[in-house]
């Protein structure tokens, strides 16, 4: 009796994320987080277990990525908030948190599995013994009736004649059954996951990096030869990019640093593989005073290398301009970085292969929650406003076609810029672009729907900033438009017609 009275107040949960999905569906706004964070709160009702063990802190984690989407909904911000709903989801069935690698790959399992889990689960009711009368009903005209309804609305759809007949009728439109079975394969899981998630994994072997060849010879002069290159590679950013020497005829700066920054990380995370793979706890390699020297030595080089990268990409933005993607580049050498010191720390200290993955997860994760939080176009369009070459900076004149790219991100930095001295020409062309921005924020959040905490703070914080009356561009002469970048673009004059002579 208390398994089928929690099937049926799962069933009820599910009904209700379908009928606010139909209700609320449209715009991306601030209610999406209000919905995620129903449904987090509902897995903690419905599944008792789940607070009862240590999933009910990703719980907790889920509830603040809710809070996260309910500020500024995003992309990142919700698979941010499904991996810790669906880790609460599956904690229960665990039992413990084991090691990154494993959760990654019962993620994994637990979103292939979604769709198959509602047609599991009926196929299952259908079988179920002792069941009454009223139940025999239900499971033997859910498929015919759910199959019939699509069908119906697909021809409706796509025959007129059917369409006219049916006017009398609310059936719901292709578009919707297709949003309510969305809606079924992605919240079902969570109130009912598949043992399928947990299963496979625990059957799998401890992962395990194996280079061949790798003997404690070979291991030697390899890290011997590293370290030989590195210091050439080392020796010629030392020499050009972090002391500022004159680079060779027909070289730019811009050129060496932005040729060599990703290349460089790639060399790094080989590096990483390479000692992974060579120095394992208790190998002869790891015991080995000269290797573990040497081992010490290219991690250290490698170090260098990444700072250099750091600094490659550096010096590229301040010579051109800042990007959400170049912040995000940054992020990760910072990421690579610890990652070979953690892999030094774990041939020094005897560490497991899982402490070097839930370390390094660990500091992923505290990132990608930061990244979820911070507008990184919003501080890509201030470092651009601030050094562009038209008010004193060193960098490239203003993109203001990126600035446009941007959004509502750059409304702010825009303004701010707008005030600061101007030719008049740039002024005008700055104004046009925030013209053009401003509208669409204030459409917005004038919209229920596509309305966001963070937009409302940025349009309320753009209103103080230009007032009630903002200045405008001059208008535009007869047939004009602008380009992207607010530059008036003039009408191309029509060809002037051929002369008799000339057809001839």
């Amino acid at each position: 009796m208390g398994v089928r009275f929690s099937f049926w107040v799962k069933m009820l949960a599910l009904v209700a994320a379908i009928v606010a999905a139909d209700l609320l569906v449209g715009e991306v706004g601030s209610w999406l987080g209000a919905a995620m964070l129903a449904w987090a709160v509902t897995l903690g009702l419905v599944r008792p277990a789940v607070r009862r063990s240590p999933g009910v802190w990703a719980l907790a984690a889920a509830g603040g990525f809710a809070l996260v989407l309910a500020y500024d909904p995003g992309p990142l911000a919700w698979v941010m908030f499904w991996a810790a709903l669906s880790m609460a989801a599956l904690m229960p069935r665990v039992g413990a948190f084991d090691d990154a690698w494993r959760w990654a790959l019962r993620l994994a399992a637990h979103g292939a599995s979604g769709p198959f889990a509602p047609l599991l689960d009926l196929g299952r009711l259908t079988r179920l013994r002792g069941r009454g009368r009223p139940m025999r009903l239900v499971t033997t005209l859910v498929l015919p009736l759910a199959m019939t309804a699509l069908f119906v609305a697909l021809f409706a759809s796509a025959n007129p004649l059917i369409e006219r007949a049916l006017q009398g009728l609310t059936l719901p439109s292709a578009g919707r059954i297709v949003l309510w079975g969305f809606v079924v394969v992605l919240v079902w899981p969570s109130l009912r996951p598949r043992a399928f998630a947990t299963r496979i994994v625990g059957a799998l072997p401890r992962i395990a990096v194996t280079l061949p060849g790798a003997s404690s010879a070979s291991v030697l002069v390899s890290l011997a030869l590293f370290n030989l290159v590195f210091a050439v590679q080392n020796g010629l950013d030392l020499a050009f990019l972090w002391s500022g020497a004159p680079l060779p005829d027909g070289m730019t700066l811009a050129e060496y640093a932005h040729r060599g920054a990703y290349p460089l990380i790639v060399t790094a995370l080989l590096a990483g593989i390479f000692v992974l793979g060579t120095l394992k706890p208790g190998s002869s390699t790891a015991e080995n005073p000269l290797i573990r020297r040497l081992v010490v030595v290219w991690i250290a080089q490698n170090l260098l290398l990444v700072a250099s990268s750091v600094l490659r990409t550096c010096d590229y933005i301040e010579l051109y301009m800042l990007t959400a993607w170049r912040i995000a580049a940054l992020v990760w050498m910072g990421l690579v970085a610890l990652g070979l010191v953690l892999i030094c720390w774990r041939m020094l200290t005897g560490k497991s292969a899982a402490w070097l993955i839930n370390a390094n997860a660990l500091a992923a994760t505290l990132v990608l929650s930061t990244g979820t939080i911070v507008d990184l176009d919003a501080v890509a369009a201030r470092w651009n406003v601030r050094h562009a070459r038209e008010v004193g900076g060193k960098a490239v004149p203003l993109d203001l076609c990126q600035m446009r790219r941007m959004g509502s991100a750059a409304l702010v930095p825009l303004i701010q810029l707008e005030s600061r001295p101007l030719t008049p020409e740039f002024r005008a062309r700055v104004r046009a672009v925030r013209q053009d921005i401003l509208p669409n924020l204030e459409r917005q959040q004038a919209d229920w729907h596509s309305w966001t905490m963070r937009g409302h703070q940025r349009l309320a914080q753009v209103r103080s900033l230009i007032g009630p009356a903002p200045a405008r561009s001059a208008p535009q002469p007869a047939g004009a438009s602008r380009g992207c970048d607010g530059a008036v673009v003039l009408p191309q004059p029509a060809p002037a017609p051929l002369t008799a002579g000339a057809r001839q």
